[in-house]
């Protein structure tokens, strides 16, 4: 089913017309996105993933819709982590609120396309060399000890050598230009901050798809599955950050979770060859039980903070 170009693209049409509807009609003005816009876009979002799942079950069976399920509830997961990063950066620059839907709209954009051609690449090396799929069990496994140890590090955007080297090249406005990424000044193009947000999204993307991706790659080897996956939860990624954006730091423990999600797919991959592998459909149960119990004790459990001085 995988191997039909017709599949590709009509999936490819699909995503391009919901991005056409979202930018072209409910956010054509640029607008503060309010928490009830937000939660409705990430109900359809979900919704629309679960009916390409049923229709996954409908015309492949129960494995492949497993498969499919499974690793949206991966990424989608994986992607709450990005929601951090959004958040911090977004605050650290002072990006206008009726802006950031912009930025995440066309960050989106740039996230599909460095995703398909890290899966691809990804599927290529898995089909001519397959013993590298231990070589991603084991980075997964590390990623997952790192983020359990160092759950509590803190970002600073102002050392990221990404923000010095585009202040140095790049010449830029001092202040933000409505919506526009770029603007002529006095006969030069300049940059404006949003810009340099914009390429920090995409960086920050990037890093976050070297977990993530391996980590699909432990519950299926079929390219459309995991790029389709992929795409759903990153394009329900925007919604999510207008949800949770204020309310992110309050699930303390998620990374927590994150990290043993990481550690638990990573020897899923590892024993995929082996007597003892994990079925896809235990592999579920585990990763939402994981999920559920961080968001969980992390409302139950706030986390205390120190007292000012």
């Amino acid at each position: 089913m995988s191997q039909h170009p017709w599949l590709w693209i009509g999936f490819h049409l699909f995503v391009f017309a919901m991005l056409a509807i979202d930018l072209g009609v409910f956010h054509r003005k640029a607008h503060v996105v309010s928490f009830r816009e937000s939660l409705t876009w990430t109900v359809v979002w979900i919704t629309l993933a679960l009916l390409f799942n049923f229709g996954i079950w409908h015309f492949r069976g129960e494995q492949p819709a497993l498969e499919f399920l499974t690793g949206y509830l991966i990424e989608y997961s994986l992607s709450m982590d990005n929601v951090f990063v959004f958040a911090l950066l977004f605050s650290y620059f002072g990006v206008p609120q009726e802006y950031r839907h912009r930025v995440l709209f066309w960050g989106v954009l740039g996230a599909l396309v460095m995703r398909a051609i890290m899966i691809g690449l990804g599927a290529a090396l898995i089909a001519k060399f397959a013993w590298i799929i231990w070589i991603f069990g084991g980075f997964l496994i590390l990623t997952g000890i790192k983020m359990l140890v160092k759950r509590d590090e803190e970002i600073h955007p102002e050392r990221n050598p990404v923000v010095r080297l585009f202040k140095r090249f790049v010449p830029m406005t001092p202040d933000y230009q409505g919506q526009s990424f770029i603007v002529r000044q006095a006969g030069r193009w300049l940059a404006t901050p949003l810009l340099l947000v914009l390429v920090l999204v995409e960086v920050s993307d990037l890093i976050f798809a070297v977990d993530s991706i391996p980590a699909i790659f432990a519950v299926t080897r079929d390219p459309f599955i995991v790029y389709t996956s992929n795409v759903f939860a990153i394009l329900g990624l925007r919604s999510l950050y207008f949800v949770l954006g204020g309310v992110i730091d309050k699930f303390h423990l998620l990374k927590l979770g994150l990290g043993v999600v990481l550690v638990f797919v990573g020897v899923k991959m590892l024993l995929g060859h082996t007597a003892w592998k994990i079925p896809t459909a235990a592999s579920l149960v585990v990763i939402a039980l994981v999920l559920g119990a961080s968001i969980g004790l992390s409302l139950l459990f706030p986390k205390k903070v120190a007292p000012a001085h």
